[in-house]
């Protein structure tokens, strides 16, 4: 009998998973330990959060324009050169002695990592309609995991090869990562028939006008939920390490391993649990329980002071987050336009990045001004409103079996 044959769609999201998640640990192994190689060179928790806040700066100019060219070009063409700029910006913070060198790393990576919309479009393009809420799970699984092993590596790394041996294992990974991704991932996009005319494409700042413009269409208001709700959940990211540091005497040697625990529990939950979870209660309300979660998880992180009793409050943060996004990016999918879907996720990633820009500017001045605790009571009022904004989206009707659906952000 002749075995069955693996579908084509999972071959080709099962490579851009590996892709994804490569990626997310080398991105993890610098992440949690850059407040501290910034604290070394004199830098106050708010410079830390204009070092935070410049990677999405970068990112927030670039990603429109990678949705844009990966419509044009291809997904696989976009990603390539993405990950390749992941590995400079890893070099040069190994070797970053100044901190203007750590703000030029960041630059270049913000700048590459324009491409998650193009992740996502790429897996809305390889698996179909009814399965698509399940995959954007498995993809932020992956990258769930690069999360989970990466911090523990980057610690680890620190603690035995000195500070720059971090940056050169992530950037010797992004080289691997592009001979990989050259060699097995296929492309996504199917270009237009000859002769077929293809509808006219609006300027990409076009685009996120309209979000601005009109709020209250269905593809405006789930790009909204999902530029609050990472306003708040990067308000958290931002600030955690610093939190770490000085109500637990966390140090860079020791800071993986927390994060490691996150990216685990994110890891469990959206490869084993998201996928039964939104089959049960559907992505509309998957994403208000998300919503829900990190509200009540952001608060009680300010009322512990023991590590055992943060250990167990820590994972409503990664439930609520596997819940919220890539839910949000599912149902997005469902009203966009298929020739649009690139851009549709750039415009989506642009306000992800303008959430990113601002939130750890303002949640370091709460940091260092006001109380150790003021960020997380900003994130969770404004995941509040996110969770106010998901009560007015509409269930998509039962019957639709093939609508369109993406993945959640690769490094959210």
């Amino acid at each position: 009998m002749t075995p069955p044959r693996v579908p084509g769609e999972l071959k080709q999201l099962s490579v851009l998973i590996a892709t994804c998640m490569i990626d997310m640990i080398g991105f993890a192994m610098v992440l949690p330990l850059l407040p501290f190689y910034a604290k070394k060179l004199a830098a106050t928790p708010e410079m830390i959060g204009m070092l935070t806040a410049i990677f999405s700066v970068a990112q927030l100019i670039a990603a429109p324009y990678w949705g844009r060219f990966s419509d044009r070009y291809g997904r696989r063409p976009a990603l390539l050169i993405g990950l390749s700029a992941s590995a400079i910006a890893y070099v040069i913070f190994g070797y970053a002695d100044a901190l203007w060198l750590l703000f030029l790393s960041r630059i270049v990576q913000g700048a590459g990592g324009g491409t998650t919309g193009v992740a996502q479009a790429y897996v809305t393009e390889t698996v179909k309609a009814s399965k698509r809420a399940q995959a954007l799970g498995w993809l932020s699984a992956a990258t769930s995991a690069g999360v989970a092993i990466g911090p523990a590596i980057g610690s680890f790394s620190n603690q035995h090869f000195g500070p720059a041996a971090p940056g050169l294992v992530a950037a010797a990974l992004c080289v691997l990562n592009v001979a990989f991704a050259w060699k097995w991932l296929p492309e996504s996009r199917v270009p237009t028939p000859a002769g077929m005319p293809s509808r006219p494409k609006r300027p990409v700042w076009q685009a996120a006008a309209e979000v601005v413009q009109h709020p209250t269409r269905p593809v405006s208001r789930l790009i909204w939920i999902y530029g609050v709700g990472m306003f708040a959940f990067t308000c958290f990211t931002s600030i955690l390490a610093l939190f770490l540091d000085a109500e637990f005497g966390v140090t860079e040697q020791t800071i993986g391993y927390f994060y490691s625990y996150v990216g685990a529990l994110s890891f469990v939950m959206r490869s084993l649990l998201l996928g039964p979870v939104v089959s049960r209660i559907g992505e509309v309300r998957a994403m208000r329980a998300g919503t829900a979660a990190l509200v009540v998880g952001l608060v009680l992180y300010t009322v512990v002071h023991k590590v055992w009793i943060l250990a167990a409050i820590i994972p409503l943060v990664p439930i609520g987050t596997a819940l919220l996004f890539p839910s949000t990016t599912a149902l997005m999918s469902r009203a966009s336009l298929k020739e649009e879907l690139g851009t549709t996720m750039g415009v989506a990633q642009t306000f992800a990045g303008i959430s990113r820009v601002a939130a750890p500017l303002l949640a370091t001045v709460a940091f260092q001004r006001v109380t150790h605790a003021a960020p997380f009571y900003l994130a969770a009022v404004v995941v509040g409103i996110a969770g106010l904004l998901a009560t007015q989206v509409e269930p998509p009707p039962a019957h639709t079996t093939e609508t369109p659906v993406p993945p959640a952000p690769a490094r959210s």
